[in-house]
């Protein structure tokens, strides 16, 4: 609820789960540094990374499809403060960032960037226009942090 006059805040309350046992997983640092990024504004928000079991137990449990993906987002609010969780896949980065020759590090940070702008209501899945402005905003982001062009 907004509130007149009140100051909303731009800080960033961020919880990095480690929820698997995976090699390359980035720094609390890391997340951290790609999630500000990313964030227009203040919320609370935690980034989950899971193993392939849980991300398709989640996948099946809250979209219907039965096999682990990359990220999953979980918008709880988003007017004042961004709320949510953001729960990554481990494994499925790894693999789609050797499938895609790129550097895994550079991937986990594109994924970060994805849900985190999906928290703030971006989607891709809404029309081809709505796509091309997700798109163009993590292109943006990512070159600011020094990686190159997702897509």
């Amino acid at each position: 609820m907004k509130i007149p006059g009140r100051k909303i805040s731009n800080r960033l309350n961020l919880s990095v789960q480690y929820a698997c046992n995976a090699a390359g997983l980035p720094s609390r640092a890391q997340v951290r540094l790609w999630a500000r990024a990313a964030l227009a504004g203040g919320g609370q928000v935690t980034v989950r990374y899971v193993d392939s079991d849980e991300s398709q137990t989640l996948n099946h449990d809250y979209r219907g499809k039965d096999y682990a993906t990359n990220v999953l987002s979980f918008v709880y609010d988003d007017d004042p403060l961004t709320v949510g969780d953001l729960v990554i896949c481990a494994p499925v980065v790894v693999r789609e960032a050797l499938e895609q020759k790129r550097a895994p590090e550079a991937h986990h940070a594109h994924l970060v960037v994805h849900g985190m702008l999906h928290l703030q209501g971006y989607d891709h899945e809404t029309g081809e226009q709505d796509a091309r402005i997700m798109e163009d905003r993590e292109r943006e982001i990512l070159a600011s942090l020094g990686y190159p062009d997702p897509y």
